[in-house]
């Protein structure tokens, strides 16, 4: 009887956590995180400027549907300019060179719920062959020299 109660009160304990947890993030973390999932995803307009801390000078603005992401000494802006089109851009980071950016229009999103996205195309891999037929026949085929 007393391993029951034990083990019931485990279990509640661990569900009031598990929801305890998942309702402990404020409506504002709940926007940026889903804001953060729209960048990423080409929805938002921003604006990056990079910036020479010495000299006081813009080095670069890059603007557009674009995500960031900071690699520590580098920066990574993929920006989405077409349909099926895009570009990257790297710039190195360094003590007296930083960046800045700005979100250049409003994106509704949730503060109730966290936005998920699922793909299932991009579980099969695009698969891009380099080489000729030939080559790939002789590969393939046994050598009758021996």
């Amino acid at each position: 009887m007393k391993n029951t109660i034990k083990k019931s009160i485990l279990v509640l304990g661990i569900v009031a956590a598990a929801i305890g947890f998942t309702g402990c993030q404020s409506d504002a973390q709940t926007a940026s995180r889903n804001l953060s999932v729209a960048a990423d995803n080409f929805e938002v307009d921003r604006r990056v400027i990079f910036y020479n801390g010495i000299t006081g000078d813009y080095m670069l603005t890059i603007e557009g549907k674009c995500s960031i992401e900071d690699q520590r000494h580098q920066l990574e802006v993929t920006c989405k300019i077409g349909h099926n089109e895009f570009k990257k851009h790297f710039l190195g980071l360094s003590d007296n060179v930083t960046y800045f950016a700005e979100q250049m229009t409003s994106v509704g999103v949730s503060t109730f719920h966290h936005r998920v996205i699922f793909k299932p195309q991009s579980i099969v891999p695009d698969i891009d062959f380099k080489g000729s037929i030939n080559e790939l026949g002789n590969s393939v085929t046994p050598d009758n020299k021996d």
